[in-house]
């Protein structure tokens, strides 16, 4: 994880949130790269569920709701966590993480866990008072709930069918942590599907088997998911049934997608004159609602309330996992021995100087040293880890780490590349063009043209870079996963000594490392094959 962490924020993927003045615990700030893989992982969800099925309307709801959303949905009663205070260093955990030992200090004088509402409140309008309220959304799907008979009337659908959405959503966890794994504010990918009642069971299992598809079609592996069933003392309220999607993060299985079977409970608990609609769900009487939120079906010439497959993944997990998946540390070509020992040395004084430093906070000395400690065992074998070190909180003020950092720099831009095996089509950048001489103005001018073409074609993000040599510029952009560079050279403007390179350039691939010679006409029908 810290070598993630590392990578984000050293090539502008996610940023800490409001860093600047000390950040804000659990809001991270996707950077450049960061919107641009979010963006498309987002795309690539919204095509897969909207616009290559037949069955399916997209959504985009109001963040901030009536309050009675929330009342009838259940959140404010039962969307709670179990919040223990530790006597003996004031931190505040959730109870079921902790088995009983406050995991700051190791105390077990700790509170009795009482119950946490997780719902963030928000003033509506201009006095505050008890009826002025209004709560940020937990989660997408009330928004798909209540908008059922609008989608239903303007598009009549029949069941089954579905509302897609992707939004913001708000928890106020009380311990985020794992870098974008838990926050407080986070993006879903959310589906209601609605079926008959009585084929909610199929539907949940081709609901599981699509969804684990789709998470390999974007390039996660069978081997780093599972699929956790959620026993039944365990389900939400809502729920009939629930499959967990598990990936393997650096912090181990965690749950990345949920496809829950919700039975009738949404839509009758949202509805009005609930006692005629048949519900089987256990619902709380609402006196509220100025809807049937049923549906009308020609053969039986009846209403009812559909059942509701939910599949539910977070967007920021989504990332998570796909630069889990996609990261990778390579050893190129050897390390000399002279520079190899230099970097031994100077890490071995790196560590020295941490151990004596007294104003280095206790548990980030012990984070260095621990991280350092792998390092130090097989030094080539994990030089590439070496920048995540100095980056850990505290390494930049000890001294000696630009040092480190100097004798590590060169070692690792010869020998080593850190490379984000992305999926072509979910890469930030698709293509870097580069000149061979940045002084070379036919060259450059070259380069250009042909990053404005390929930027032209609306789906092919292609950036420009002369500011290094091109072994350099290569690495760069391995880290950052652009699955394709090009370089203009001599040969293609046909000053070089073979004529028949004349209008072509050279591509390289970013997984292979493989280059071949292609026409610059050729390029875009050349790389609109290979991101499709």
């Amino acid at each position: 994880m810290d070598q993630i962490v590392s990578l984000c924020k050293r090539r502008g993927f996610i940023f800490p949130g409001s860093d600047i003045y000390g950040g804000l615990q659990g809001t991270y700030d996707f950077g450049p790269l960061g919107v641009e893989l979010k963006n498309n992982l987002k795309a690539a969800w919204w095509r897969a569920n909207v616009y290559e099925r037949d069955d399916m309307e997209g959504l985009d709801a109001a963040i901030l709701m009536n309050r009675l959303t929330w009342k009838y949905s259940g959140h404010e009663e039962t969307f709670t966590d179990p919040l223990v205070d530790c006597r003996a260093c004031k931190g505040r955990w959730r109870a079921d993480h902790i088995q009983g030992v406050c995991p700051n200090c190791g105390s077990k004088d700790l509170t009795e866990s009482r119950p946490f509402n997780m719902m963030f409140k928000t003033q509506v309008g201009p006095v505050a008072d008890d009826t002025s309220f209004a709560y940020l959304r937990p989660e997408t799907a009330q928004g798909i709930f209540v908008n059922f008979a609008n989608v239903l009337a303007t598009t009549s659908r029949k069941l089954p069918f579905g509302i897609a959405q992707i939004g913001k959503a708000f928890r106020n966890e009380i311990n985020p942590r794992n870098f974008i794994f838990r926050v407080r504010e986070f993006e879903q990918m959310e589906i209601e599907f609605f079926v008959m009642p009585g084929t909610e069971d199929a539907w949940h299992q081709r609901w599981l088997d699509d969804r684990l598809a789709w998470w390999r079609s974007v390039g996660l592996s069978s081997d780093n998911l599972q699929v956790y069933t959620v026993p039944k003392a365990d389900l939400a309220h809502y729920s009939k049934a629930t499959y967990d999607l598990m990936y393997r993060f650096p912090i181990g299985f965690e749950e990345l997608e949920g496809i829950a079977s919700r039975s009738d409970y949404d839509l009758g608990s949202h509805s009005k004159d609930q006692a005629n609609l048949g519900i089987s769900a256990k619902v709380m009487e609402n006196t509220d609602s100025t809807a049937r939120l049923t549906y009308f079906d020609p053969e039986t010439k009846r209403h009812l309330v559909p059942f509701v497959i939910e599949p539910s993944a977070g967007v920021d997990r989504g990332v998570l996992a796909l630069l889990t998946e996609a990261y990778d540390e390579e050893q190129i070509k050897p390390v000399s021995a002279e520079r190899a020992q230099a970097v031994s040395d100077a890490l071995a004084a790196f560590v020295k100087s941490v151990g004596r430093n007294e104003k280095l906070d206790p548990a980030q000395r012990d984070a260095i040293l621990e991280r350092a400690e792998v390092i130090s065992q097989d030094v080539a074998a994990h030089m590439a880890q070496i920048p995540a070190l100095l980056d850990l909180p505290g390494a930049s003020s000890i001294e000696l780490s630009k040092k480190l950092r100097g004798q590590a720099d060169p070692a690792l831009d010869e020998s080593y590349r850190t490379v984000l095996h992305l999926k072509p089509a979910l890469a930030p950048i698709k293509v870097a063009v580069f000149p061979l001489k940045r002084n070379a103005p036919e060259i450059v001018a070259t380069a250009r043209e042909i990053r404005k073409t390929l930027q032209a074609d609306g789906n092919m993000r292609t950036v420009y870079d002369d500011t290094g040599a091109i072994g350099k510029l290569y690495r760069r952009q391995d880290e950052i996963g652009t699955p394709f560079c090009i370089t203009v050279d001599f040969d293609t403007l046909g000053q070089g000594k073979d004529a028949s390179l004349t209008g072509t350039v050279t591509v390289r691939d970013r997984d292979t490392m493989q280059q071949e010679r292609v026409l610059m006409r050729e390029l875009p029908e050349y790389f609109r094959d290979r991101l499709r």
